[in-house]
């Protein structure tokens, strides 16, 4: 589970900073008083426009940034106060996620199997369904470097994925990716919610949304804007499309 009360996060600007953005604030807020929960065998989409705050409370989630204020539970674990306990049991997939250029598939995946304390037998099977699923054998044993975006986004999946995390984050995971690699990543969300997994990620892709999501969160401007379930979520649309009902919430918070 994920458990998110009244997140705020800060950044101190520079004065170059507030010379682009034409400010006299010394600080931007990214992330306001948000507030959600995503619950195991469900998945959660957090959906807002470029800017909203939607990767900030990705990467405050994974711990990569700590919140100005408010709580984070992952897992049953405080993730402000024990970041470390909790990436144990995190999966976090990002398409700006950096690989070593001159490793192989193969040795990178063991690597990260290492840094989870992996037992080399559940990493070598583990290891094995995550290359049968995203089809990597043809590739294994190639240098990164060499890999086309597609194949590169497949091993970043094994990456997030060789711990066997009880709850994953996916930012935009198939956001500039041949059709045939995203219905893969869908699939292997769709495979997490199966196996009871706490699922939360973000698209701008509505037809996404649509197959894949149990619950829903729009951002805006680093505020919520809507917090429910899919079939509310329905239930209240104006507009005819779920694209056309999101274009109108984001329209009507201005």
């Amino acid at each position: 589970m994920i458990k998110v009360e009244n997140l705020r996060k800060e950044f101190h600007l520079s004065k170059s900073q507030m010379r682009e953005l034409d400010t006299k604030n010394k600080v931007a807020v990214a992330v306001e008083d948000v507030s959600f929960t995503c619950t195991p065998g469900r998945i959660f989409s957090l959906l807002g426009p470029n800017g909203a705050g939607k990767t900030t409370t990705m990467r405050m989630l994974s711990t990569i940034y700590k919140p100005t204020s408010g709580s984070i539970e992952i897992g049953g674990v405080d993730a402000i106060n024990n970041p470390r306990e909790a990436r144990r049991k995190i999966g976090f997939l990002t398409g700006s996620t950096g690989l070593y250029a001159r490793l192989t598939p193969n040795e990178l995946i063991d690597y990260f199997a290492t840094l989870y304390d992996v037992p080399k037998a559940d990493a070598n099977r583990r290891k094995e369904e995550l290359f049968s699923l995203l089809d990597m054998h043809d590739f294994q044993n190639k240098r990164i470097g060499k890999l086309s975006t597609g194949m590169k986004q497949k091993v970043s999946i094994c990456r997030t994925m060789i711990h066997d995390p009880e709850v994953i984050v996916f930012d935009e995971p198939t956001s500039g990716l041949d059709v045939i690699t995203a219905e893969n990543i869908i699939q292997l969300i769709r495979d997490c919610k199966k196996q009871g997994k706490t699922v939360i990620f973000s698209s701008h892709i509505m037809s996404e949304v649509d197959l894949l999501c149990d619950d829903m969160a729009i951002v805006h401007k680093g505020r919520l804007l809507f917090n429910g379930s899919m079939q509310e979520f329905r239930e209240g649309q104006q507009a005819d499309t779920l694209t056309g009902e999101f274009i109108r919430i984001i329209n009507e918070s201005k």
